[in-house]
């Protein structure tokens, strides 16, 4: 049985509860060429859910403004474009354009206090740009 890969991405900390925050990432294709995975996480109470930030209805990011993810109430995921809503916890499109649709999920795990994303291979630093001064 192969070991779960798991990349942290923030922590647990860092996402306020009833908020949502965008993550710009690198994902490794299956052809092993890097392409960009924007992603969401929403973190509600003791519970995250992740998706990929693209709206089912025109491929366009959730977000009209950096990290403007949630609607006027704060309760449901929106696309700043179509106004299309979604659920939080299952990213299924209850309200606009994309109604029958949803949103993908990724798959997310608390480890030792940090959001990591599981399942997938992102492209990782090779360590040689160290942060000097640190």
């Amino acid at each position: 049985m192969e070991a779960m890969t798991a990349y942290a991405i923030c922590r647990f900390s860092d996402i306020p509860s009833q908020r949502a925050i965008g993550f710009h990432l690198m994902i490794l294709g299956k052809d092993g060429t890097p392409r960009p995975w924007p992603i969401v996480i929403v973190r509600w109470g003791k519970q995250v859910f992740g998706y990929i930030n693209r709206c089912p209805h025109h491929g366009v990011n959730l977000d009209w403004e950096r990290n403007q993810f949630l609607d006027t109430n704060g309760t449901r995921l929106m696309c700043g474009k179509h106004g299309s809503t979604f659920d939080l916890g299952t990213g299924a499109c209850v309200d606009g354009p994309c109604k029958g649709r949803g949103l993908t999920p990724i798959g997310l795990a608390v480890l030792d206090g940090d959001i990591c994303v599981t399942g997938i291979r992102l492209v990782e630093d090779d360590g040689t740009d160290d942060e000097e001064g640190a």
